[in-house]
């Protein structure tokens, strides 16, 4: 899969990331809310967060300080990062 490079695009490859990593059933990118809280309303833990911001890591090529996971916790949050990260590459 090719790597997104805008907003939107992203957006829909990290909402994928999360829902197959999640293992999430009966939901779609395209459906996927993106500013649906992560941890509070979908009820992922600091494991699958550490799992989903590896995956990001990999397709991205970038590097997700361990300090900002905490902050990862929401689709579009998570999108806007990786846009910030790439900017600086």
């Amino acid at each position: 899969m090719p790597v997104a490079t805008d907003t939107k695009k992203i957006v829909i490859h990290v909402a994928q990331i999360v829902i197959d990593e999640l293992k999430l059933e009966d939901i779609t990118p395209e459906t996927f809310d993106p500013d649906i809280d992560l941890i509070d309303e979908v009820g992922i833990d600091s494991m699958d967060l550490a799992t989903v911001a590896l995956v990001i890591q990999d397709k991205y090529g970038i590097k997700i300080d361990e300090d900002d996971y905490p902050k990862l916790t929401t689709v579009r949050f998570i999108a806007e990062y990786i846009e910030r990260k790439l900017k600086l590459i």
